[in-house]
């Protein structure tokens, strides 16, 4: 990467909870210290310290920011680069916007690192605001062609530094006989739309009565997924596992036979990448930045959002036709391999380059 000796100061999450940018944020630091980089992180979801104020609602973001926004001054006089992961909404306003000002009252560069696939809603209400930072910053990265559209389309240049799976952990299981098991690792949130996949196995049951579902993830829908799980008589093939740590993660692609991913709104979603990484089929809702990862009929099989009987019947496509399914793994596989730290870092390293005096 011939970066050794920067002194960057990375500012994002970390896991828990283990979503995309978290897991993105703890790789990136751990890649660039096996480059010879000096990373200090300013973390933006620290605990709450006393923990009781993460049920005060006011109080806590004070409790959060102020700590967060003294750590940043701090830390940027021992910068030469501020690497940002920023996201929309209340978590830009909050935690990137303020990373900027600070950076640029400290005299240190800034690389906004933005993922997410609800951007153009977001940039479309907060242009203005958004803009009153972002034209401040040295450079823009983004994880996809998808994020590269939307920027262009209100007035900003993006680089694309694509996300990084770990082939050391995510690569294919022992071979085993074909199943019928279908797996889900988002979170239990509205945006990524569990509930399509719960329906879509309550329709394959129909002609695939061996078919099950496991949903690894945390979130404040499980209680009403449990409860459309009951109301479907669906809890005898339906599994809630939680919030997985990375190794169970692996663990459980390695025992799935296809991989959902219904949600609403998209980017560049890990789990896609982990599950071709692993060997696993994915079918997934045609939103945001996946088409720009996937090919249908190639490497994925898209469908419309919210459509449980879409996604049933391509599943039931991998199901009963495995030469089908053999041949999205193999294609799987192979695209993974553009997703290496080996093939990603001359990317970040040249926009870490162009950011800097």
């Amino acid at each position: 990467m011939q970066l050794e000796g920067l002194r960057l100061l990375l500012v994002g999450p970390l896991p828990p909870p283990a979503g995309g940018m978290a897991t993105q944020t703890a790789q990136l630091k751990r890649l660039l210290e096996g480059e010879g980089v000096q990373v200090e992180l300013v973390q933006t979801n620290a605990a709450y310290r006393p923990a009781w104020l993460a049920s005060v609602p006011v109080l806590r973001a004070f409790a959060r920011l102020l700590p967060y926004l003294w750590a940043l001054w701090r830390a940027c006089g021992r910068a030469q680069l501020l690497h940002l992961m920023a996201n929309s909404g209340w978590s830009w306003h909050l935690f990137a916007a303020p990373a900027i000002a600070i950076a640029r009252l400290r005299g240190v560069p800034v690389l906004v690192n933005y993922r997410g696939g609800e951007a153009e809603g977001f940039l479309a209400r907060s242009r203005r605001v958004v803009a009153w930072t972002l034209n401040r910053v040295q450079g823009l990265v983004v994880p996809s062609g998808f994020l590269v559209q939307v920027f262009e389309r209100f007035g900003w240049r993006a680089q694309i530094v694509p996300n990084v799976v770990d082939l050391a952990l995510f690569q294919p299981g022992p071979a085993r006989p074909p199943g019928q098991h279908l797996v889900v690792t988002r979170n239990l949130e509205a945006l990524y739309d569990n509930a399509s996949a719960i329906r879509a196995l309550a329709e394959l049951h129909r002609t695939h009565p061996e078919c099950r579902l496991t949903l690894a993830g945390s979130g404040p829908q499980r209680a009403e997924l449990e409860a459309l799980v009951a109301e479907l008589g669906l809890q005898a093939v339906v599994r809630f596992a939680g919030r997985l740590e990375r190794r169970e993660l692996a663990a459980l692609l390695h025992s799935a036979d296809v991989l959902l991913n219904p949600s609403l709104a998209d980017n560049m979603p890990n789990s896609l990448l982990e599950a071709m990484a692993s060997g696993v089929p994915v079918v997934s809702t045609r939103v945001g930045g996946v088409p720009f990862m996937v090919e249908h009929g190639r490497t994925a099989l898209l469908v419309p959002p919210k459509d449980p009987g879409a996604l049933a019947a391509a599943v039931r496509e991998l199901l009963d036709n495995p030469a089908r399914a053999a041949g999205l793994r193999e294609a799987g596989l192979q695209e993974a391999l553009r997703y290496t730290w080996q093939q990603v870092a001359p990317c970040l390293a040249q926009a870490y380059r162009r950011c800097m005096p």
